[in-house]
């Protein structure tokens, strides 16, 4: 009985013993359990985090793809023009307006950087024998270029086919013939007619010349009255050419672009360049261009009756 009673007693403090082994042994894992969700707790949040940010950074360049690029233009090549009442030389004046060098008078014009002209008036009097009469004018139209409207380039292009064909259809004109002419910008047209006024019969010359963003008008006429010679019409288109040139050489020059020979002359259309102050699309010169281009479409010479003597 005693034996009994200590074999029962020991397998108790076994039990006990057992028990408190496996107590330990559970608190010794339980911060390695604890670690282990702590680390695959941070490792949960590491990656929700990353996975965050490249799908805002997918959501950002998905948007950026969407959005439609700004609109450009190319700038425009040239910012100025040259001084009206000076692109042609004494020498050049001498022989179109032989009586009126002096008298050439500027157009109105709000701003003289997009829109200028000039004009020139001769009455020769040789008394009983008549009198030759003479007229010209210059005009110049700058083109900026606008996201709406285009380049300036662009613009001026299809003002110079605008002008060719005004003056091609002028009316009451007779004989009317149409010619290129080399050597005076990127294009150019000259076109001559017959006018009947009252004063007598009129030799009209328009050259429409297009140098990069800018056109240039030349009228130039001529007629011989109260009974002199009417004037030869190639003398006049020739001399008109040869003026048309000049100018558009002082368009050139106005911007730094050389300063002898036209731009085009002897090749091909030159390729735009940039200006300073033209390097951005600014707001267009043309709205207010167009006002002038709508009434320089047809340049009607004035009567010869107004003329004075230089």
């Amino acid at each position: 009985m005693q034996r009994a009673a200590q074999r029962d007693q020991g397998d108790r403090r076994e039990r006990r013993a057992r028990r408190l082994s496996r107590v330990l042994a559970c608190a010794a894992a339980a911060p390695v359990l604890l670690a282990a969700a702590g680390c695959s707790s941070d490792s949960g949040s590491d990656s929700g985090a990353k996975g965050g940010g490249d799908v805002t950074q997918e959501a950002s360049a998905a948007a950026s793809a969407s959005a439609s690029p700004s609109p450009t233009v190319q700038a425009a090549a040239y910012g100025k023009l040259p001084e009206p009442c000076a692109v042609l030389s004494k020498k050049t004046l001498g022989d179109l307006v032989p009586k009126g060098v002096k008298s050439g008078k500027e157009g109105a014009s709000d701003d003289v950087s997009a829109r200028a002209s000039c004009n020139w008036s001769s009455l020769d009097n040789n008394g009983v024998k008549g009198s030759q009469f003479r007229w010209l004018n210059v005009s110049l139209l700058r083109f900026e270029s606008d996201t709406a409207r285009g380049s300036g380039e662009q613009q001026a292009k299809e003002f110079y086919a605008k002008q060719v064909q005004g003056a091609q259809s002028t009316d009451g004109a007779k004989n009317t013939k149409s010619e290129p002419v080399s050597g005076a910008g990127d294009e150019a047209t000259a076109v001559r007619y017959d006018l009947k006024k009252k004063e007598g019969l009129f030799k009209q010359q328009t050259v429409v010349a297009r140098v990069e963003n800018v056109v240039v008008t030349l009228d130039y006429n001529g007629a011989g009255l109260a009974g002199d010679k009417t004037p030869d019409a190639g003398d006049l288109t020739k001399a008109a050419e040869k003026a048309a040139k000049e100018v558009v050489a002082a368009v050139a020059k106005a911007n730094g672009d050389g300063g002898g020979a036209a731009p085009g002359a002897g090749q091909g259309a030159s390729p735009s360049k940039s200006a300073s102050g033209s390097a951005k699309p600014s707001k267009s010169a043309s709205p207010s261009a167009s006002k002038s281009a709508s009434g320089a479409a047809k340049s009607p010479s004035p009567s010869a009756s107004g003329a004075k003597e230089g």
